[in-house]
């Protein structure tokens, strides 16, 4: 019975497919399911009687279960089916397990039987290490020694350890940096994947060290046979996690860290005069991400606020507490159009702070086109908004040598992009040669953005900054 039914259902899967690639939420506008309301005509509310998975050779049933917001037994008004069924597709689609989520439903006598057909994904990624160890790109072109300054090793992802949704990664990484790391990540346990944990262990060394900033430029300091920094910390937390969309963590972290002598001569304040400090660092964060798509989103927004207190533990080192926010909304304009705006800001607070904590632009977050400098400072705000245009879709282009399906398909999506950026950083002092620091950072481009393979978004744009220099920039993710 049950493989007739799966037979039946299967027949009808094409008609309801999850794209290859982002495309707008049109689901607010969609009609009740065709073949429902024919199998159905009389009902206002429809009763789930079954709720099916096929395709899930790896993941769990009741990984994907925990997802849905609703169960065996509930009732949906027929009008509103296919625009909740979307929605959970999307949640399972977000988990970034599956290549495909495809759903349909069969009624009979007011029941339904709903179908989720998954197509899994490659998990273990054995990723050899070869990068720049510079911020970006043109930073690593301006350095003299560049081909000195790369890395190199084995960078090894288990996705969806033991089926459940868990992370394990590690690092080896030898060369200008070394890294050893192990880290595990655990969404949710129990029935309803509520509560998560996670874990990891780090240490670092380098032969160089950017110890000071002069004319807005890192200046780096490089020791051929000692190491001038090292790092380790532990780390460990937990998640409360709502949904795939909103979540809650804690964290506690041990950090410990030293530099030579040569650093502290040469800047006294990198660690507020001493060479080692050891701290704990305690954050709250919550984050809410209702995008369409994780990889390169369309339609939705994401919000997230987070806490942290820095707590030294080396004696007559003041601590210090970051709050810092961001907020992106997406929008689909029509014909193609999309405009997304992302704002984002940091506040610290401390009685004096070391140079490695007086950070703001050019680090994890900048104004595009400012690549090659960074802004010192305590707090600051950053907005960027852009339009973009979906120049082809090719779905998905098949690899017909390649017979693993998890592999064989490759969706392209090339979108002409148009942005226009703006951050201020605030300062209490900056040095003299700076000129960065509390003014206001501006630039404008245009950009290609490739959306290929697993998520992976590629980025070329060419920028004009506020200070009349322009250049292309190549980038890796999505940049809002």
């Amino acid at each position: 019975m049950l493989a007739c039914l799966l037979s039946l259902l299967l027949g009808w899967l094409p008609s309801s497919s999850s794209p290859a690639a982002p495309r707008p939420d049109t689901t607010r506008r969609a009609a009740p399911d065709s073949l429902v309301r024919v199998q159905c005509p009389d009902y206002a509310t429809l009763r789930v009687a079954t709720i099916l998975f096929v395709g899930n050779e790896v993941t769990k049933e009741r990984i994907l279960r925990a997802e849905l917001d609703f169960h065996e037994g509930d009732t949906l008004r027929a009008a509103q089916l296919n625009k909740r069924l979307e929605a959970n597709r999307r949640r399972i689609y977000n988990l970034q397990l599956f290549h495909q989520v495809l759903t349909e439903t069969v009624c009979r006598n007011g029941e339904i039987t709903v179908l989720f057909s998954v197509q899994e994904r490659w998990y273990t990624f054995p990723v050899p290490i070869f990068s720049l160890a510079d911020r970006n790109f043109r930073s690593w072109l301006d350095r003299p020694d560049r081909w000195k300054r790369v890395d190199y090793g084995l960078h090894l992802v288990r996705r969806n350890f033991r089926g459940r949704n868990e992370d394990l990664t590690g690092n080896l990484q030898l060369g200008f940096n070394r890294k050893y790391e192990l880290f595990y990540e655990a969404p949710g346990y129990g029935r309803r994947r509520r509560i998560g944990f996670g874990f990891g262990i780090s240490y670092y060394r380098s032969h160089a060290l950017d110890y000071a900033t002069v004319q807005d430029r890192l200046v780096a300091f490089r020791d051929e046979t000692g190491f001038p920094i090292e790092r380790r910390y532990l780390t460990a937390g937990l998640r409360w996690r709502h949904t795939v969309q909103r979540r809650t963590a804690v964290d506690v972290a041990y950090h410990r860290e030293q530099i030579s002598d040569s650093i502290l001569r040469r800047n006294p304040d990198y660690y507020l005069g001493r060479t080692r400090r050891e701290f704990l660092d305690v954050s709250l964060s919550s984050t809410l991400n209702q995008r369409n798509t994780f990889a390169y989103p369309l339609t939705g927004r994401f919000a997230q606020v987070v806490l942290l207190r820095r707590i030294f533990l080396t004696p007559s080192t003041p601590d210090l507490t970051t709050a810092s926010a961001q907020y992106a909304q997406y929008f689909a304009l029509g014909r193609g159009f999309y405009y997304n705006f992302n704002l984002q800001g940091q506040l610290r607070f401390a009685e004096r702070v070391s140079y490695i904590d007086n950070r703001a632009l050019g680090y994890d977050n900048l104004v595009r086109g400012y690549d090659p400098y960074v802004v010192d400072g305590r707090h600051y705000g950053l907005v960027q908004q852009g339009v973009s245009y979906r120049l082809f879709d090719l779905g998905r282009v098949r690899l017909d040598a390649i017979r693993n399906p998890k592999v064989n398909s490759i969706p392209l999506v090339l979108y002409l992009n148009t942005f226009v950026d703006a951050g201020y950083v605030v300062a209490r002092t900056v040095a003299p040669t700076n000129r960065l620091p509390n003014q206001l950072l501006s630039s404008a481009g245009v950009g290609l953005h490739l959306v290929t393979f697993y998520d992976r978004v590629l980025t070329l744009e060419y920028t004009r900054n506020g200070r009349g220099q322009g250049g292309f920039f190549f980038r890796s993710e999505f940049p809002i």
